[in-house]
């Protein structure tokens, strides 16, 4: 077994109707005025002022910001900073999915060190602690609430930055699964294939050690085996509690090992097409486990028992049988079968190319891909 180690530096709670613990945890960071950072979608819901009650039933004041999009830019964290630092708050509360999560990291950054976003792109360049964040999940797919991550698309290039540092990572997280009981089915299925891409490239990275495999495996198993489900019916409870947890686990699990090609290849979609992440991410994922399945060590098959439910494998195992198996679950929840059916096109693929190859995550994937591989990976999945 390789060295390794791992830091988990924040606090989690999980559980329905742990929302309204939100004011303990603003007791704990001393805070009395907080910055919430979420959108439009969630404040058209409800959820902003369910926040907003809680907050204020509590005898705190809070500013919104609402200002994003789903691929947040470099626009929408300057914008977010400014209004931050008018606002004269302490804490940031993100509230949402990725793009609420990735926004508020780089705020809290950029408002204490100054400077821009482009200035933090890479690993550890972050000189020490940011603004206090309570993280709020309300989709089972990021995991963004535990990890040292924030993804910001800068819109003269379309190329989406990548800040990764510990200290972005979240003071509290809040796990609530009645905040994902409402989704609407296309954004429960994007989201959940993408949570369960993040333990499945974390179990398969180069990265990877005994304890990533423990949390991807977990994660896995409560994703694999409740994501139809949950798409079927989001307020099938016990299907929503393990999505949330699964989703966490999956987070905990890629924070440390990190990433592969699906990941590096499909930033460039959602970048230069708009293409939502997990969709894009789904689309592209069997087209890239047939090419990975060259360095499979066994681990394939593990992974085809969590998703193929109603199927175990046998001594006929072959790694096909797992993109197979990906086909079918994305066809199960509706995802499209090809980029060329969520707008992609042809005259783009020089620049993502260019712009995949920037990411870490390329290194991180069990088999070795150069730009050429990209290429014909894009063309495959389109």
């Amino acid at each position: 077994m390789k060295d390794f180690s791992f830091t988990i530096p924040q606090d989690v709670i999980f559980g329905k109707g742990s929302f309204d613990r939100l004011p303990e945890l603003l007791a704990r960071a001393n805070c009395g005025h907080i910055f919430l950072v979420s959108d439009p979608g969630l404040k058209k819901v409800g959820l902003v002022d369910k926040a907003a009650k809680i907050i204020t039933d509590a005898g705190l004041r809070y500013t919104e910001f609402l200002d994003l999009q789903p691929n947040p830019t470099v626009h929408n964290v300057n914008e977010c900073v400014k209004n931050f630092k008018a606002s004269g708050a302490e804490t940031i509360i993100a509230l949402g999915g990725g793009g609420p999560m990735d926004v508020a990291k780089a705020a809290g950054l950029l408002a204490t060190y100054g400077g821009d976003v482009m200035d933090y792109v890479g690993v550890e360049k972050v000189a020490g602690p940011v603004v206090p964040m309570i993280a709020i999940p309300t989709t089972a797919g990021t995991g963004s609430e535990v990890t040292a991550s924030s993804v910001i698309t800068d819109s003269d290039t379309n190329f989406k930055m990548t800040v990764i540092s510990h200290y972005l990572i979240p003071r509290y997280a809040l796990l609530d699964p009645n905040l994902i009981m409402t989704l609407p089915a296309n954004i429960a299925a994007a989201c959940g294939v993408d949570a369960f891409i993040h333990a499945m490239e974390a179990y398969l990275s180069k990265l990877g050690n005994a304890f990533t495999d423990a949390m991807a495996e977990k994660a896995m198993e409560l994703i694999g085996g409740n994501l139809r489900q949950f798409v079927a019916s989001r307020d099938n409870e016990e299907a929503a509690c393990n999505m949330m947890v699964g989703s966490n686990l999956a987070g905990v699990a890629f924070a440390s090992a990190l990433l592969g090609n699906i990941h590096a290849m499909s930033h460039p979609v959602s970048g230069f097409f708009g293409v939502a992440h997990g969709v894009a991410n789904a689309i592209l994922m069997p087209t890239i486990v047939e090419y990975n399945a060259l360095a499979d060590n066994g681990r394939y098959r593990r992974i085809y028992d969590y998703i193929a439910l109603g199927r175990k494998s046998d001594e006929s195992f072959t790694p096909d049988m797992l993109a197979d198996a990906l086909r079918k679950l994305n066809a199960d929840l509706g995802i499209p079968a090809r980029l060329s059916e969520v707008g992609v096109t042809e005259d783009k693929l020089p620049d993502m190319v260019a712009d995949a190859m920037k990411s870490g995550n390329i290194w991180r994937n069990p088999r070795q891909t150069t730009d050429r591989d990209v290429e014909i990976l894009y063309r495959r999945a389109l």
